[in-house]
């Protein structure tokens, strides 16, 4: 069987299970009706008999996007799922249509333009206020099951209520905020501090934020103007695992020495190496799930940019954990900005030995690549999944010696369930051609995610 028939046969198995989900209805149905948006352009294709390396890449990549989309719809089928109990335990109900979305959005793009299919751009923005629209009919519809089914557990349905309900923060635009929209904690202490900032926990718009004030004198213009260009690559990283930024804020504008603050998104449990760090218990879906996190800020970094956009310095402490153990990808918003408030070099940051890839230790002058951030993202899911630190007590040369010239991978706990564990492996794999792209490592994923949660 072909690869377009292939895809054609998981889609109509898609439409089966749509058919029969007793939650979260709209936004299956939408997921459905994607897909069969999809299928002219794969049947086209299928006509056209010979096929480019792109498209070809593309139709692998989205049979594993529709076969992830298949396990995601199946938990909604069943009827013997408490849906209370499910919330509260992973605080993720219905988060997995955002990564599909994504999946089905790109792959429609990149099929569109094979096909030369004219206005995809006003199609993705209208599917966009579909998925809000979708996302607030089922938790309402959602609400009204809850009620009618626990109203002897008053104080559980109202904290899930609470959940549907709360605000999304990339409903936010990110601008200059005035000083009196923000709040601070009292007493004014800082919980970080550097040579060059202090950074306060605070509110701003009945979110938790993180305030960073920056020492010393400033430009005004100069850091507005650097601010505003900005704004639109920001807008292009938006996604529930990227660290929201809100803007900034200037104190004392007209004053000898006015201040500038940066409002970030707050995460009450710092970064995944502290939380690693503290030992906490972490049940195997909740580090599917984390993992699940982690790999999807990195796929919407991967994905957004024409040209190749990498992070350039993946380790576990450039991950923040918020509440209910959600996993979110910071260290490179408003770069520019802070870089012109600090008034300092743009030093760029080295890498440890302990996540760069086989064929950068191999070659000083080899070029920094998606691939190459693949095996240090490879490093971070080993450490969510250990709870330690990679390399621990190996010098430089002995991190060179083990990963360069004897191919080795630090093993798996016991345990570990063995998709899981094979993805992390493939990762780490020392040729780069064999790592997975970001999104094809979301979609195995969310399939393993899926069957670990149900």
């Amino acid at each position: 069987m072909g690869l377009t028939s292939i895809l054609l046969k998981i889609a109509k198995e898609i439409y089966k299970v749509v058919k029969k989900v007793k939650a979260n209805k709209k936004r299956c149905l939408r997921v459905s009706k994607r897909v069969e948006d999809l299928m002219p352009l794969v049947e086209a294709i299928q006509q056209r008999g010979q096929i480019s390396a792109v498209v070809e890449t593309c139709l692998k990549e989205l049979q594993i996007t529709l076969e992830s989309a298949l396990d995601v719809l199946k938990i909604y089928e069943s009827e013997r799922i408490d849906w209370t109990k499910r919330i509260l335990k992973c605080g993720k109900y219905g988060s997995e249509f955002i990564g599909l979305n994504d999946r089905l959005n790109d792959a429609f793009q990149v099929l569109s333009l094979a096909l030369q299919v004219e206005h995809s751009n006003v199609l993705l923005e209208q599917r966009a206020q579909e998925d809000e629209v979708d996302r607030m009919e089922d938790n309402q519809e959602l609400q009204k099951m809850l009620e009618q089914q626990f109203d002897q557990v008053k104080i559980q349905l109202d904290t899930v209520i609470e959940m549907l309900n709360k605000p999304s923060a990339t409903a936010e635009a990110i601008r200059m905020i005035k000083l009196e929209e923000l709040k601070f904690d009292h007493p004014k202490e800082p919980f970080m501090t550097s040579p060059t900032s202090e950074v306060y926990k605070g509110e701003y718009h009945g979110f938790p934020v993180a305030i960073k004030r920056y020492i010393g004198p400033v430009n005004p213009e100069e850091v507005r103007t650097v601010f505003n260009k900005e704004v639109e690559t920001m807008r292009r990283f938006e996604s529930p695992n990227i660290l929201r930024m809100f803007g900034i804020c200037v104190k004392d504008e007209e004053g000898p020495n006015p201040q500038f603050l940066i409002i970030m998104e707050y995460c009450e449990k710092g970064s995944l190496r502290q939380v690693l760090d503290s030992k906490c218990n972490l049940p195997w879906p909740r580090k599917a799930r984390m993992c699940l996190d982690a790999a999807q800020g990195l796929y919407r970094l991967h994905q957004t940019e024409v040209k190749s956009k990498v992070h350039g310095c993946i380790n576990s402490s450039k991950f923040l954990v918020a509440e209910g153990y959600t996993v979110k990808l910071g260290g490179f918003e408003l770069a520019q900005t802070e870089t012109s408030l600090k008034k300092s070099p743009n030093k760029k940051e080295v890498m440890s030995l302990c996540y760069t890839s086989p064929e950068a230790l191999g070659n000083i002058n080899q070029g920094y690549s998606k691939e190459c951030e693949m095996y240090s993202f490879g490093i971070v899911l080993w450490e969510i999944v250990t709870c330690e630190k990679p390399f621990k007590g190996l010098s430089d040369k002995e991190i060179y010696q083990k990963v360069c010239k004897e191919q080795f991978k630090e093993p798996l706990p016991e345990g570990c369930p063995e998709p899981l564990g094979q993805l992390i492996n493939d990762c780490r794999a020392y040729d780069g051609f064999q790592r997975p792209s970001a999104g094809v490592l979301v979609d195995k994923l969310r399939s393993v995610v899926a069957k670990l949660e149900d």
